[in-house]
């Protein structure tokens, strides 16, 4: 992979990450901008490298690091769900999270259409549904 590729594949994923996290930050939730763009990028960095180390030593296992990437993230959103009292919060935000980082294993593979659906998708989960989601919660 030339530096030239490394550097758009980063840049996608970063500018995915910043698009997710512009829309929670936008709603005021927990996990922002920052945060969904750090996440976003640090998963590339991991796909990058294990691409990296691939082209050096065809017998490494790309998808290694990438199920790394699931569970380290996956201790990250725990962090952000709280509980209170009966009511648990944070887990849209976890699950954000979550799709933030396979969004940039996505990017860091180079799928750059494909990156742009899953950005739109979680973009549009996140704000589309948000009404459906208060009507469900305050229905009686």
């Amino acid at each position: 992979m030339e530096t030239i590729d490394f550097i758009l594949r980063l840049a996608t994923a970063l500018l995915s990450g910043l698009c997710i996290g512009f829309e929670r930050q936008w709603h005021h939730k927990s996990a922002g901008l920052r945060t969904n763009m750090l996440v976003s990028t640090g998963a590339a960095i991991f796909v990058l490298l294990s691409i990296k180390y691939f082209e050096l030593d065809k017998s490494i296992d790309v998808t290694r690091i990438i199920a790394q990437v699931v569970t380290g993230v996956g201790f990250l959103g725990a962090g952000i769900i709280f509980r209170e009292g009966v009511n648990v919060h944070g887990l849209t935000s976890a699950a954000t999270i979550w799709c933030s980082a396979a969004i940039g294993c996505v990017a860091a593979s180079g799928f750059y259409i494909e990156t742009l659906v899953c950005t739109a998708l979680v973009v549009i989960v996140n704000t589309a549904l948000e009404p459906l989601d208060n009507w469900l919660k305050n229905r009686k």
